[in-house]
């Protein structure tokens, strides 16, 4: 797994909603194995996808500031443009 040197200012904020989110799995996962009804596991499904979104959203906004940002100092437009469409590639499927 590749490390980068260069700061992640939402990183801290992605662990902690990552955290709550795996919490929410858990919760999830009770609800079905107590029975609960479908329209509600499918309610906290979507707060769960939503929340992964959100998540998504703050790493992508760090790789544009700092990996996309640092590359484009290095000075290569290419790699600029080939790490943005890779990220976006990656979240938007």
């Amino acid at each position: 797994m590749e490390r980068h040197d260069h700061p992640h200012n939402h990183r801290k904020q992605v662990v902690n909603r990552l955290a709550r989110i795996e919490g929410h799995i858990r919760a999830i996962k009770e609800m079905a194995k107590e029975g609960r009804d479908c329209p509600d596991l499918l309610l906290q499904l979507a707060a769960v996808r939503s929340a992964l979104d959100s998540c998504g959203k703050l790493i992508l906004k760090d790789h544009l500031e700092g990996c996309v940002i640092e590359a484009a100092k290095s000075g290569d437009e290419q790699e600029v443009l080939k790490q943005l469409a890779e990220a976006l590639d990656k979240f938007i499927r």
